[in-house]
């Protein structure tokens, strides 16, 4: 599943295609484009122009202006596990190597605005689990994990006697936060995924905010969060990058997970 550094490099490519006149709308897909109807999302964004380009957490999704200048509906775009957004010859997030140089069948696009000037913004996936949505719901996200305060993290992530990776992963405590940016910011901190947040004090705490930071900004810079330190370590039998203690697999709060079985021990 894309994590909130591969939706913000959507989100880059997003911002490219916005100001344009939407000439024609693909909404073909009446499975990524459910519970609209084909022709549904056409008539609710031709003649308009895409805004503004917004991203809480994973969820991304666009400010519309109507053909009669008036403000539209906000455009929702999920990514699902694969999903790429393609403009003007970028890609956000970028693809997987094994892809790049392949033929590319008509039908992994799904969806697509055709501007004035010829442009194409397309949505691309392979794997046919991305979404569409008009006025998408935002209600149940907590605020963006790279934009939330220390003062909130403490609050928010602190609160309880869940496991710091299961808390790091609900997204109404924190968006944005997945599996792979988890186990690379407990490794940056040095914290047991396991430990119950009652047990970590507010140093600790300050400190994993800060490793939050840092790793978001890394894997953005980079193209995803599979650059992170520690993610081409979590295998077995390998060693942690810092330390060269051994990596340990586990399961927390009914995710996969690997750490460090020196630093991360506690």
């Amino acid at each position: 599943m894309p994590e909130l550094p591969e939706v913000e490099l959507a989100r880059q490519v997003l911002v490219g295609a916005l100001g344009r006149k939407i000439r024609d709308v693909d909404d073909h897909d009446d499975w990524v484009c459910r519970p609209h109807a084909p022709g549904d999302l056409a008539a609710a964004l031709q003649g308009g122009r895409l805004t503004e380009a917004h991203r809480r957490g994973k969820t991304l999704w666009c400010e519309t202006e109507g053909a009669d200048g008036r403000p539209g509906p906000n455009l929702g775009l999920h990514l699902g596990m694969a999903g790429q957004l393609r403009f003007a010859g970028e890609s956000g997030p970028p693809g997987p190597a094994r892809f790049r140089g392949r033929a590319e069948k008509p039908e992994w696009f799904r969806f697509g605005l055709t501007f004035a000037d010829g442009e194409q913004l397309r949505l691309f996936d392979t794997r046919r689990l991305s979404r569409v949505r008009l006025d998408p719901d935002l209600d149940a996200l907590g605020p963006d994990a790279g934009e939330v305060s220390r003062r909130d993290f403490l609050e928010r992530v602190g609160r309880g006697r869940a496991p710091v990776k299961a808390r790091l992963l609900d997204q109404s405590v924190l968006a944005g936060i997945g599996n792979l940016l988890a186990d690379e910011t407990l490794w940056q901190a040095a914290i047991g995924p396991a430990r119950p947040v009652d047990e970590l004090g507010p140093d600790d705490l300050a400190n994993l905010h800060k490793a939050l930071r840092k790793a978001l900004r890394a894997a953005i810079r980079h193209g995803g969060v599979h650059t992170g330190e520690i993610i081409g370590h979590r295998r077995e039998g390998d060693h942690c990058p810092r330390c060269g203690a051994e990596m340990v697999h586990g399961t927390v709060g009914g995710r996969s997970t690997w750490w460090c079985a020196k630093e991360q021990a506690g």
